[in-house]
């Protein structure tokens, strides 16, 4: 049986460049619905389901996965309902999945415990978003230990010492960070984003996947003709849930028809 950073490794091995990364945050807007969201993403051609595990200071989000947060844990979200959604999904999909958190929800379950649940549920990643490479040792070799992939971030700001660090410690992928602040999404590519993707593969063999402000067909094929190895869209998912509460099946049909879209070669 493949560990987490092994399931990860094969699907880039065995799928054509860039993969897309869909984001949703887990519970939004309520774990049935939730659940039909991720299948749906899956059908729709998602490589890899990226899934929030909400958090009442999620400092790396904009307002619209904040709000999702919200939505999420006003309906009872939390780790133990995250880890009964992905067995459910689990017992139908093999589609890879991460998990974005914060180091709080982490160290409160504890962080070995956590890593061990999360193994044992059919997490495959978990991207830390307020965890600096200087304390991240704790947490990467719990990863590491439980067959985890630990998916470390860098952004344009990162220096060479701090990459050389980092691209040590990382697996599965590199979350780059296309652009500084919080997530949302943009216009265009940014300059120093696209040097930053070809600074890291120069050092590196493991797969970059930029992140924060990817929204458009247009974006990921620029990304692609830049030579990233998957995108992550996020935000521009999570406006199609919210702006189609109280429809169900209008924000599952929005969702796969966006991740279609975004899919078209």
């Amino acid at each position: 049986m493949k560990t987490g950073k092994e399931t990860i490794e094969a699907v880039f091995a065995a799928h054509t460049k860039p993969l897309l990364v869909a984001f949703t945050v887990a519970g939004d807007p309520e774990y049935g619905v939730s659940l039909r969201i991720m299948k749906e993403m899956a059908l729709a051609g998602a490589d890899i389901i990226e899934l929030g595990l909400p958090f009442s200071d999620p400092v790396a989000d904009g307002p619209v996965i904040q709000r999702a947060d919200l939505r999420a844990m006003d309906t009872g979200m939390n780790t133990d309902r995250l880890l009964d959604l992905v067995r459910e999904f689990r017992s139908s999909s093999k589609v890879p999945i991460v998990i974005l958190t914060y180091a709080n929800l982490i160290m409160r379950r504890g962080i070995s415990r956590f890593y061990t649940d999360a193994a044992a549920a059919g997490i495959d990643g978990v991207v830390i978003a307020d965890v600096p490479y200087e304390e991240s040792e704790p947490f990467t070799k719990a990863a590491e230990q439980s067959g985890v992939a630990p998916i470390m971030m860098v952004s344009p700001t990162t220096s060479d010492e701090r990459l050389s660090g980092i691209l040590n410690k990382a697996a599965g992928f590199i979350y780059l960070v296309a652009v500084m602040g919080v997530t949302g999404a943009r216009t265009g590519v940014e300059q120093t984003a696209l040097d930053l993707l070809k600074r890291v593969k120069t050092k590196t063999s493991v797969p970059v996947a930029p992140g924060f402000g990817i929204s458009t067909p247009e974006q990921v094929r620029e990304w692609a003709d830049h030579d990233a190895d998957a995108v992550i869209v996020g935000s521009a998912i999570v406006r199609r849930i919210e702006d189609n509460l109280g429809d169900p099946d209008a924000i599952v049909s929005a969702v796969g028809t966006y991740i279609r879209t975004l899919k078209k070669p």
